[in-house]
């Protein structure tokens, strides 16, 4: 997620500063739970969301109230997929598709839909088909689900996930869900891609960075408070000879895909009090996806969706702007992203939010997460390219680890979903110039040119900033701008025309150690620091994200206003 860097307490409205990097971080946990329902020979398992069983701390403390109701979304396989990615590679000849094209040529059948709803309608369940023939979302009970499902559903306790030097944790959670296999009757199985949703552990929670982790009387100084405004992003990326050219956004509508719901008026409030800008009047609809995403809070990720709106919105003063509000759930998600394609409203679509490969990858191997996860928003950004609508989404905010906020491994991976081939992966960087700290005696670091974000220049000066040695404070301020190369996706031909694109050159500070086993995947635990590494080169493989970057350093970031601090952990 993108990361807040300086944040004042206790105050009803505020600026921030803020960089432009993201992450999520995707929990679940549990024991798994003897079936009560058997798959028949007539069944076949589908890939289910996210089950209750990677935090083994968790566990079942009895039988989930049959007559809870949950959400549940049956994301489809699209049809001729290969062609559908032909014709996007291809710059979609003939033009793009309107959401009904786009159904008929590539969506699920209406007589399949049709036996898909049907069956669970049998059940009780209700079912909502998007535009696109792609996704399905359901409501019912819990006792409903148990029956067309195969499964029972348990409650469950979850431990509370402790705070970091840079992050906030969050509370003990209880809630339902299960980690048993997911059938339907093998017709209908055949074309359905996942089961999303048979849980209500909330998937994320904000691992916004702040300032680093200073000792006690250390703090950032004036002139890296990040008080950049759009009009500074517009100078340095030259976007001035199109807002000089008239080009602000008429009959353009931005989207925003978030977890976290947001005041509206604290954009406007924004707008015209801080920037003093002209704007299109009532620009804004909250759009809340199955049932929304709560109250506005820091703690939630609230303002990260500000910053999105407030950022995009002064850029393109007189675009309109959908803020898809979803649960925080896998199956919110992606019905948020579902729900802007279908609706084929919104010209650019952007999301802060996303989680490491590398827990997918121990989630799926410990049956709880779907196989098909990843391919699900594959198909979705299929889908905005060929409607002509633009995707672009965070690439994490823990440099080459983002693994090691979620999954606990210091293995390198990177983020979904921005390592789909079909969406633009944005990552961060940092801006040139002369960066202070207050401390004894004040600090000084000069930032020569425009790099990738990270906070290796900082590590040098730990003793003065209170640290007990070099390796425990980068550990504790290991951020930066994600990047380096999926294991999930290959690398698209886009990629594999350019020149040396698996080739890199770094500085490895950190090099993973001490493997371990999670849910059976074998990946590193811990790092060995090297103080003073020397320039290396190497090669890698797969799709190489990020595809642009941008200033995203909390030291040299942007202002935002934002009034949801009441209440919140900062």
């Amino acid at each position: 997620m993108k990361p807040i860097a300086w944040v004042p307490r206790g105050r009803r409205g505020a600026l921030m500063a803020i960089g432009t990097a993201g992450s999520l971080l995707l929990l679940t946990a549990g024991s798994a739970v003897a079936a009560t329902h058997p798959p028949s020979p007539a069944r076949v398992v589908v890939p289910q969301g996210i089950g209750p069983a990677v935090l083994k701390s968790a566990h079942a403390v009895g039988p989930a109230a049959p007559t809870t109701r949950e959400t549940v979304s049956f994301v489809l396989r699209a049809r001729n997929l290969s062609g559908l990615k032909a014709r996007v590679n291809a710059g979609m000849p003939g033009g793009h598709l309107s959401a009904g094209a786009f159904a008929k040529t590539y969506g699920q059948t209406s007589t399949n839909i049709s036996a898909l709803t049907s069956y669970l309608k049998s059940f009780g369940i209700s079912s909502g088909v998007h535009a696109d023939n792609l996704d399905v979302t359901t409501t019912g009970t819990v006792a409903e689900y148990n029956a067309a499902l195969g499964v029972s559903q348990q409650v469950f306790t979850a431990p509370a996930v402790p705070a970091t030097a840079s992050t906030a944790g969050r509370p003990a959670a209880r809630f339902h869900g299960t980690a048993q296999p997911t059938t339907l009757p093998a017709a209908l199985g055949s074309f359905v891609l996942s089961v999303l949703g048979l849980t209500s552990y909330p998937a994320g929670f904000s691992q916004a960075v702040h300032v680093p982790a200073f000792a006690r009387g250390a703090q950032p100084g004036a002139t890296q408070k990040g008080n950049l405004t759009p009009a500074s992003f517009a100078g340095r990326y030259g976007l001035n000879p199109l807002l000089r050219a008239g080009a602000r956004g008429q009959g353009q509508t931005i989207g925003i895909v978030t977890l976290a719901s947001m005041k509206a008026s604290d954009a406007a409030h924004f707008w015209t009090s801080i920037l003093k800008i002209r704007t299109k009047p009532g620009r804004i609809t909250l759009r809340n996806i199955d049932g929304g995403s709560g109250p506005v809070s820091d703690a939630s990720g609230s303002g990260e969706t500000v910053l999105d709106v407030e950022q995009s919105g002064a850029l393109a003063p007189q675009a309109s702007i959908i803020v898809y509000q979803a649960p925080n759930t896998d199956a919110g998600f992606l019905d948020a992203f579902a729900t802007a394609a279908s609706q084929n409203q919104a010209s650019v679509v952007s999301s802060s939010w996303g989680e490491s490969e590398d827990l997918i990858r121990t989630s799926v191997a410990g049956g709880m997460e779907s196989s098909t996860y990843a391919q699900a928003f594959d198909e979705i950004f299929l889908e905005f390219a060929a409607q002509g609508q633009s995707s672009f989404i965070a690439a994490g905010d823990a440099g080459a680890y983002d693994a090691s906020a979620d999954v606990g491994s210091t293995d390198r991976s990177i983020d979904n979903p921005g390592d789909s081939p079909w969406t633009t992966d944005a990552g961060g960087t940092t801006l040139p110039g002369t960066i202070t700290v207050q401390a004894k005696p004040a600090l000084s670091n000069v930032i020569r040119g425009e790099r990738a974000w990270g906070w290796d220049w900082l590590w040098r000066d730990w003793k003065k900033l209170g640290s007990p040695s070099e390796r425990a404070f980068a550990l504790q301020n290991l951020a930066g701008g994600g990047g380096g190369y999926s294991g999930f996706e290959p690398t698209p031909g886009y990629q594999a025309r350019w020149l040396h694109v698996h080739l890199f050159a770094g500085v490895q500070y950190l090099t993973p150690t001490t493997p371990k086993s999670f849910h059976g995947i074998i990946l590193p635990s811990q790092w060995t620091f090297t103080p003073h590494p020397t320039v290396t080169l190497g090669t890698g493989s797969g799709r190489a994200v990020p595809d642009i970057s941008a200033d995203a350093d909390p030291f040299t970031g942007y202002e935002e206003y934002f009034t949801g601090f009441q209440g919140s952990a900062l």
